[in-house]
């Protein structure tokens, strides 16, 4: 199992930063173009919840579509959500979004812990490609977000 840690400081309030993460609409502007990320799921509700499933179907490799399917098992307002894996392209996906109020903005980690499904086959495939994958999508969120919100 691979566990990453990445963390970002944003010039914004914490409800701001917490407005625009908690709202799965903007899954899609964070997500590196060429995955074709799109959320297909439709929200019922005007703010995230501990259960509620939220269904995407992404490209990430050869333009081959996946469909993946997580649950929101975790909310604490304005502090963190977790978001699992309940169908999908892995064995086993928990990602959990913190966030800190600090002077002049927001400090967010990510807490990702994930494994490839195929026992040595899939361990092989998440070091030739899958962990570069990972890290460019945070790679690139960092770059966006920075756009987004300059400081």
């Amino acid at each position: 199992m691979q566990e990453l840690y990445y963390t970002q400081t944003l010039p914004i309030s914490l409800d701001e930063a917490w407005t625009f993460f908690s709202d799965p609409a903007n899954l899609k502007e964070i997500t590196p173009p060429h995955m074709d990320f799109v959320v297909t799921s439709k929200s019922r509700a005007d703010k995230m919840y501990a259960g509620q499933i939220i269904r995407y179907i992404v490209k990430p490799v050869l333009g081959i579509p996946l469909k993946w399917c997580t649950e929101i098992t975790h909310v604490v307002d304005k502090q963190y959500f977790v978001d699992e894996q309940r169908f999908g392209p892995y064995a086993f996906w928990h990602h959990q979004h913190r966030f800190t109020a600090v002077e002049n903005g927001t400090f967010m980690e990510d807490i990702l812990h994930y494994k490839i499904p195929f026992g040595f086959l899939g361990n092989w495939v998440d070091a030739l490609f899958v962990q570069g994958e990972v890290q460019g999508i945070f790679d690139y969120r960092k770059k966006v977000l920075t756009a987004r919100f300059p400081g």
